[in-house]
């Protein structure tokens, strides 16, 4: 007989079926016991009636896996609105030893630390499985409006020979005998694959060997790039970031549901239209408003993020804004400077309800602007750029991109304090396990 899911029962009322899961909880009442058994769709309960049925129930402790074979009864008060009765009730494992927690309360009612460390376990209960459903409902989204936009979805390496992009921060180890480094970007391959497919985009691990002990920071997480070819400026780079992001969350509400009902989630708000303000702008608004003088800040600090996601919410509906127009100095050396406004550049940021989501822009396209750039952040050996820079010798249209945390992301839609709570087993400065 093939087993069926949860969310498939009602349409079998009468029939004798069978279902394989988890057994979620046990209620051992004095005429009766139910079972309630949880598989990848849901919960479904199992009336026990039969007094070897209910022998062999009490010998299986909640988490043991078991195939059930019963009758579907209508039941409104059940889950689905159905019930299996006269089950007959096979264990597939050794009984299951003690959960550190029970998975069957509404909320996990365990410490974060905790939750992490059993972190196998824990990802059973409902609610933490839907944040994962809920994940990859956005990470399809993201492809889904890319490939619509004539995006290639590309895979580049993840071990690499020289630390080009972001400073001190990479994890090197021992590459057949000679020093390698864990990638802390596609930033410069995804540059690269312009010249061959003109727009392209990947998702994947990024590594940063940064120590940082906050909320917000993981030494490994999934990051989701673009990049395309023949822009205008960056506001080719805004309109494409919009279009995805309004794709993934699109996406998340066709595929998942149930899990943001379960998690009872507000969807964000996101305009037909981005939001774009410089970021100049920004700081002579926070400025009259506080009557703080931060016009001369190189960068915006977490409280005008905060207070720049408020006003884009009051004043313009939406929980999504861009700030274009970063000071060139503190960008990335591939940024492109904006020929209207010395000292800015075509650089972006998205920010989502208050936090950096997004980093992106328009970079340089032309081989002798890279080896300015280069040289005049006191790069003097520029074989570490070889290939990256023949990309741009040998041909290079005007392009940029964009690029985001998944987790962050996540974090930010379900309103959760702490980014480790939505990665799946997250590396940060003092956990390697499980």
């Amino acid at each position: 007989m093939q087993r069926i899911l949860s969310t498939q029962l009602s349409a079998h009322v009468g029939e004798t079926v069978r279902i394989a899961g988890w057994i979620h909880r046990r209620r051992l009442l004095k005429s009766v016991a139910f079972l309630i058994l949880r598989d990848a769709a849901g919960l479904t309960q199992i009336v026990v009636s039969e007094k070897a049925a209910r022998a062999r129930l009490e010998t299986l402790p909640e988490e043991t896996t078991v195939a059930v074979v019963g009758t579907v009864t209508v039941e409104p008060s059940a889950p689905g609105g159905v019930e299996i009765t006269s089950p007959v009730i096979e264990a597939l494992t050794d009984p299951a030893e003690p959960a550190p927690f029970d998975l069957y309360r509404p909320d996990l009612r365990a410490s974060l630390p905790t939750m992490l460390d059993y972190a196998p376990v824990a990802l059973r209960h409902p609610k933490l499985a839907a944040v994962h459903r809920i994940s990859a409902a956005a990470v399809g989204g993201f492809r889904t409006a890319l490939e619509a936009m004539s995006f290639v979805e590309i895979h580049t390496p993840k071990i690499v020979g020289a630390a080009t992009e972001s400073g001190a921060n990479v994890f090197e180890l021992d590459y057949f005998g000679r020093p390698a480094y864990l990638a802390q970007s596609p930033q410069l391959y995804k540059q690269m694959m312009v010249g061959v497919l003109e727009r392209v985009y990947e998702v994947g691990p990024v590594f940063r060997a940064e120590p940082s002990d906050t909320a917000r920071h993981l030494a490994s997480y999934t990051s989701l790039d673009a990049e395309m070819g023949f822009v205008e400026d960056h506001r080719d780079v805004i309109a494409a970031c919009h279009a995805t992001v309004g794709g993934m969350l699109a996406g998340i509400q066709a595929s998942a549901g149930a899990s943001l009902e379960l998690l009872d989630v507000t969807m964000p708000a996101l305009t037909d239209d981005p939001v774009v303000v410089h970021f100049a702008d920004v700081l002579e608004m926070i400025s009259r408003a506080t009557g703080e003088d931060v016009t001369g800040e190189p960068d915006l600090a977490p409280a005008h993020e905060r207070w720049i996601g408020e006003w884009a919410l009051r004043e313009h509906g939406s929980d999504f804004v861009f700030v274009e127009g970063y000071p060139t100095a503190h960008r990335a050396f591939y940024t492109h400077p904006d020929p209207a406004r010395p000292g800015y550049s075509r650089a972006i940021d998205l920010i989502f309800r208050g936090l950096e989501l997004v980093s992106g822009g328009q970079r340089m396209h032309r081989y002798a602007d890279y080896v300015r750039a280069l040289t005049a952040r006191g790069e003097t050996d520029l074989s570490a750029y070889s290939g990256y820079l023949d990309a741009m010798r040998y041909g290079m249209p005007p392009h940029g991109g964009f690029a985001f945390g998944l987790e962050r992301f996540m974090a930010r839609l379900l309103d959760v304090p702490n980014v480790r709570q939505v990665a799946l087993f997250p590396r940060d400065l003092h956990r390697l396990a499980p």
